[in-house]
Parts: C-alpha cells; structure tokens; sequence
C-alpha cells in the first residue's frame, strides 16, 4: 500500500447513517446520503442506502454516472442545477434534479419526452442563503408554468441553507419554506410529496424536534460521513468523527529554527505567512501538500504534533512534543474536517484503504 491513503471504515460510516437515518425516520423525514464529498465511492453509496438512506445525491453528473455504472439501483437526485449542456445526459441518467431556472426545466422536459419519460423535478426556493432558488414571490408563477412543460413532473419544493451565506436552518424559515408548499399545493391542485428542505445544517433542529412537519426529506453528507452537524460542526450523539482518516509518511526529521531566516516576502500561494518565535525545534516533512489536502481541516490522531502548515507537496509538522519518537519512513494519521476529505477523496495521488 502506498502513502498518503485515505482509510475509510465501513462500519462506521454504516452505524452513522443508522443513526442519522433512524433520527431521520422518528420525525417523518426520509433520508437522501449525499455521495460528493467522497466522489461518488461506490462502497460508501451502498453503505449509505444498507444504513436506511432512501436515495442518493450528488452535485456531479459524473459522479451519478459513476454510481449507476456501480450497479446502484437507488434513485439517483442531482444536486447542483443542471447544465444546459448536459441536459441529454440527466434525463438518461438521473431520476430527480433540483431546479430554480424555468429554461432548465423547459430543457429537461423536451429531452425526457423525446425518450419517452417524465422526468422529476424539485423547484429550489433561496429562503436566505443566497445560492440557488427563487424568491418567495417568483415560486407559484414559476411552478404554474413549470405544470404546462411537457416531460416535466413537479414532485417538491426544496431550500438549501449554510452553503454561501451560512444561513441557519430555523423553525420559522421552514414553517415560511412550508407556506409556499401550501399555497402551490392550493393554487395549482398538485400534490408535492417530496419537501426537501435542507442538509446537515438541519440536524440540530430535527433532533430537537423543533422542525415543522410536512418537510418530508433532507439531503444528508457530512453529518454521515463525519458525525458533525454543520452550524458550529459539534459532533452529533452516537456518531464517529474518525470514519475517514488520512495516513502520510513522514520524508524528513531536522531540528530547525521555527522562524525564517534572511529576507523574507510571499510564499508559494502569495500570502505572506507570520511565525512566532519558539527557538529551535524538531520539524518533520510528510509527503502530502495543498494539492491533495486542505492543510487546516487536519487533525493529529497523536499527541504532540501540530500542523504547521504546507507548500504543494509537503506538510510540515512540529513534532517536538511528540511522546513518540518521530522518523523517517513513520507514518501519522489525521481526522479530515470536510474541507480537508473533499478534496483528499478526489485527489489520485492519495490512495484509498477500506477498513
């Protein structure tokens, strides 16, 4: 096996997805397992839907692709609005995409009907974050309108929250998210079963039991794949944090001043770092760097280390404290925030392990 690898344990992201799905299930809410942050790995798909996920999500057609050509048999929801360009390929591929533009789900009809299909879709209401969707007052124009498409059905709203503007999820939001369902329900005499009204960001208030009923669904990653929900990223009861662990190997041990000597100016990303003076100290170099990782969205698994920060390919660590002997050829581990196990998933040049 070669380093760095991400280790991925099965069993944990399994009893994760119980818990989030069984939480999911006492309040009347299914459960989507959204797939992006581990680009569509297909063990961790299967997983998901095996723990009580109902269908699976994921922002990249690719990834979709992906899972289909994997053998998943789960309908499939397209997370990011789609493409005109790839419209052809998401009504082959995927069973519901989110939409807020009606030329979108104008596309999405005349290519479902010319194979034969209907092809379902969820229309995004921005409740305040300020990514996709429509305005309160924009929905029932746009949704009578949307009834009148061909190939096109209207299975839900949806709203998404504490992506761009970090909007907090509340009673009161879903209950306002809710009053656009009831009056399109009213107006337009259709049915709506699919309310899907938030992410992880909605776990605190689902376990509270302060989330209004009539959202019949949430779009689930990182509160699965981590164990943390993603208002202030506290672990959520009954969860492991360490699902996803990072392992590099260490290619360098010096003892080294901790501030740069001689002139200084930008380093390798244009940002002029600052240093605090704490005299000579032993540094270690692991063979992993920006390219592959978010420096600051790992966390030691051993006592001692600290991250002190990262060129393209090297991690530099501080590893005076260490109770542990640190050498060439050693390998440490880390717990990966969701900054960091994004871009580690994707990366090829970290290895991927199932525990």
């Amino acid at each position: 096996m070669g380093y760095p690898v991400v280790k991925i344990d099965l069993a944990k992201v399994s009893a994760n997805t119980e818990v989030i799905a069984g939480l999911c299930r006492r309040h009347g809410v299914t459960l989507t397992g959204v797939t992006k942050a581990t680009c569509a790995d297909i063990a961790v798909a299967k997983t998901m839907l095996a723990g009580g996920a109902v269908m699976l999500g994921d922002s990249r057609l690719q990834n979709l692709k992906r899972l289909k050509a994997g053998g998943i048999e789960a309908p499939l929801m397209l997370l990011r609005i789609p493409m005109l360009s790839e419209i052809e390929d998401i009504v082959s591929v995927v069973d519901i995409s989110l939409v807020s533009e009606l030329s979108s789900a104008a596309a999405l009809g005349q290519a479902a009907a010319r194979i034969g299909k209907r092809h379902k879709i969820i229309q995004m209401v921005d409740m305040g974050d300020l990514r996709e969707g429509l305005l309160a007052q924009k929905v029932l124009p746009q949704a009578r309108d949307i009834l009148r498409l061909p190939g096109i059905e209207l299975v839900g709203l949806g709203s998404n929250f504490a992506c761009f503007g970090g909007l907090i999820p509340t009673p009161a939001t879903m209950a306002s998210l809710l009053q656009l369902v009831d009056t399109v329900r009213a107006a337009l005499d259709v049915e709506l079963p699919l309310i899907s009204g938030g992410n992880s960001a909605n776990i605190n208030m689902l376990a509270a039991g302060l989330q209004p009923k009539g959202i019949s669904n949430l779009r689930i990653g990182e509160a699965i794949l981590l164990g943390r929900e993603t208002i202030d990223r506290k672990v959520i009861p009954g969860t492991s944090q360490d699902a996803f662990t990072l392992h590099v190997e260490i290619i360098e041990v010096q003892d080294k001043p901790s501030v740069p000597f001689g002139q200084t100016g930008q380093d390798a990303f244009g940002r002029r770092p600052t240093f605090v003076d704490k005299g000579i100290r032993r540094r270690a170099i692991a063979a992993i760097g920006r390219q592959d990782v978010a420096i600051q969205g790992i966390l030691p698994l051993q006592a001692g280390i600290e991250v002190l920060g990262g060129s393209s390919d090297h991690l530099l660590l501080d590893v005076s404290d260490s109770p542990e002997t640190i050498a060439v050829g050693d390998v440490v581990g880390f717990t990966l925030q969701y900054n960091a196990l994004v871009p580690a998933m994707i990366s090829p040049y970290v290895a991927k392990e199932y525990v």
